[in-house]
């Protein structure tokens, strides 16, 4: 059985990221209820993340501007577990030459292959300030 946290209907969950400044994302508008435990038994990557950083003691997070309506997702279960809250820092996702997002799935940001496909260190970091 799946098992969902249940949002508090238009609450507002607000923040300050690092890179993009305020942030602010209502409970039941910008995203519902979301699952927390999936019916394999393993936990979702919200809580997984939450708890994880909570065990680690991690104060700050950088992640994927991609992740950031999760950030509200995971105050609220911090929230609800007691938990310490965390700074984020979002940052743009980088991008190949054709615009794709690269994905570690696709084996894309091994240095391995960055050099294979001779990229230079100075190419790579210009893909950051597109």
């Amino acid at each position: 059985m799946n098992y969902r946290f249940r949002v508090p209907d238009s609450e507002a969950i607000r923040f300050t990221d690092g890179n993009m400044g305020e942030q602010c994302f209502t409970a039941g508008i910008d995203f519902g209820d979301f699952l927390v435990w999936r019916k394999d038994g393993l936990p979702s990557y919200q809580l997984a993340c939450v708890v994880d950083d909570a065990a680690m003691r991690i104060t700050e997070a950088v992640r994927g501007a991609d992740l950031l309506k999760s950030t509200a997702r995971q105050l609220l279960l911090q929230c609800a577990l007691s938990l310490p809250s965390v700074a984020y820092f979002h940052t743009q996702l980088l991008r190949d030459e054709h615009g794709v997002r690269l994905a570690k799935r696709h084996d894309a940001l091994a240095i391995r292959t960055l050099r294979e496909r001779g990229m230079t260190p100075a190419q790579v970091m210009a893909m950051f300030a597109t």
